[in-house]
């Protein structure tokens, strides 16, 4: 699935509890795709305030808001054809989705302050341990959005579902200098 999924531009959601590996898999995503040495840019989405995230997401003007002496790209846009990693997406806020489901809808991103809007060329890989579908039905995820990501999802196992994985990465972890 990450050779299948790494060659399109829609989105590629992961999902699978803590400890699967799902940033391994992005990565993957990342080197299989077609411009694998372009930047491979991380945030968590959890550990971050709404407007922290949104600056960082998707930059600024100069004169934004107090502090913000010059313009300032954010991560949409300085990943350039690489890719953009959205850890622990399920806890953004109703309203990061509604300003994310713009940006997987029109490829745009509008900079905080700016009036206009710009083209994004990265591709953007999603990872949640949030069962989504549970969210939607509690009224906690927009519909529209997980419709939007579950097209292409991917669904990682726990490490106990997978036993015969185990010697394979205590090999992996004891050979790692």
């Amino acid at each position: 699935m990450v050779k299948k999924f790494a060659t399109l531009k829609e989105p590629v959601l992961i999902t699978g509890e803590t400890g699967t590996g799902k940033e391994l898999v992005a990565r993957a995503i990342h080197e299989e795709g077609r411009f694998p040495k372009a930047p491979f840019l991380a945030i968590n989405c959890s550990s971050l305030t709404d407007s922290l995230l949104q600056s960082e997401l998707f930059g600024y003007v100069a004169g934004a808001f107090t502090g913000a002496q010059r313009e300032q790209k954010g991560i949409f846009e300085a990943a350039g054809k690489g890719t953009v990693f959205l850890d622990e997406f399920g806890d953004i806020s109703p309203k990061m989705q509604v300003s994310l489901l713009r940006v997987l809808e029109s490829n745009e991103i509008r900079l905080i302050g700016a009036t206009t809007t710009r083209q994004i060329e990265c591709k953007i890989v999603i990872a949640t341990n949030t069962d989504l579908q549970q969210a939607v039905n509690e009224k906690k995820f927009r519909e529209d959005l997980y419709f939007r990501l579950s097209r292409f999802d991917i669904k990682l196992s726990s490490l106990r579902e997978r036993k015969e994985d185990i010697p394979k990465l205590i090999e992996f972890f004891l050979n790692e200098n």
